[in-house]
C-alpha cells in the first residue's frame, strides 16, 4: 500500500515543530538480531518508504577520501592505513577497543558526520517518507525524527536467528548483546514498539496499525 500524494504532503506538514520540519522522517531502532531488516522492507515495500542506515552510510564515509576516513586517519595516524589508502579495520579496532579514550575519540569525530550524512540523504527525498535506522540510541536521533520505533525481539529468538542467519555462536551473540544498548534504554528511548517475535504479517500487521495513526 503505498500512499498518496495528499497523503504524503499532509504527513510532512502537519504538526511540525524543530524535529518534523521538512520530510516526514520515521526512526527505527533495536538491537542486533531483532530483525530490523525485516520491518525496513515491509516500509520500503508496502508503504514506498525511503530507508536510510546508518551503519552504510558509516561505512561509506570511512571509504578513502571521504569524510569520516580524513578525520580518523588524522586523529590515528597512518598506522591504521593499508598501503592503498584504506583503513586496516583489524588494526584500527584493535586502537580503539585497548583504550577507550581513543574510542570515544573516534566516536566522536564520526558520529556527528554520520548524522550529518543521513540527514542530508533524509532531506532530499522530495516525494514520500523516510526511514532512517540505527543501532544506538542519540540525541541527534531522537531530535530529527518524527517517532521512534523499537524493534522488539526476545533474547532467545535473537540468538537463534543470528546463529540461522549469520552463523554466530552463542559466545560470540552474547558479547555483541553485552556491549548494545540495554532493552530497558530502547524502550524509554522509543515512541513505539514493534514486536518481532512472531510471523512476517504479524509484524506487518503492527506497522499498518502504526502507520494508520501516524500518518
Amino acid at each position: 500500500m503505498i500512499f498518496s500524494d495528499n497523503k504524503q504532503q499532509e504527513a510532512a506538514a502537519g504538526g511540525r515543530d524543530s524535529r518534523t520540519a521538512g520530510p516526514f522522517i520515521l526512526g527505527l531502532t533495536g538491537g542486533v538480531g531483532a530483525g530490523k531488516t525485516r520491518v525496513l522492507e515491509i516500509l520500503k515495500t508496502d508503504y514506498g518508504f525511503h530507508v536510510i542506515q546508518a551503519d552504510q552510510v558509516a561505512k561509506a564515509l570511512m571509504q578513502p577520501g571521504m569524510a569520516s576516513w580524513k578525520a580518523v586517519a588524522e586523529y590515528l595516524g597512518d598506522s591504521i592505513l593499508n598501503q592503498d589508502g584504506s583503513i586496516n579495520r583489524p588494526v584500527m579496532a584493535e586502537v580503539i577497543f585497548s583504550d577507550p579514550v581513543k574510542r570515544a575519540g573516534v566516536d566522536a569525530i564520526t558520529h556527528p558526520l554520520v548524522w550529518e550524512a543521513c540527514l542530508k540523504e533524509a532531506r532530499e527525498v522530495k516525494k514520500g517518507f523516510v526511514v532512517i535506522e540505527a543501532a544506538i540510541p542519540s540525541k541527534e536521533f531522537r531530535d530529527n525524527c518524527r517517532e521512534m520505533w523499537y524493534v522488539y525481539t526476545s533474547r532467545e529468538n535473537r540468538m537463534a536467528r543470528l546463529k540461522e542467519g549469520r552463523g554466530y555462536e552463542e559466545e560470540k551473540t552474547l558479547k555483541i548483546m553485552e556491549n548494545q544498548v540495554s532493552e530497558d534504554r530502547f524502550r524509554a528511548f522509543c515512541d513505539v514498539v514493534i514486536d518481532n517475535n512472531g510471523s512476517v504479517e504479524e509484524t506487518r500487521a503492527q506497522i499498518q496499525k502504526q502507520l494508520e495513526r501516524l500518518i
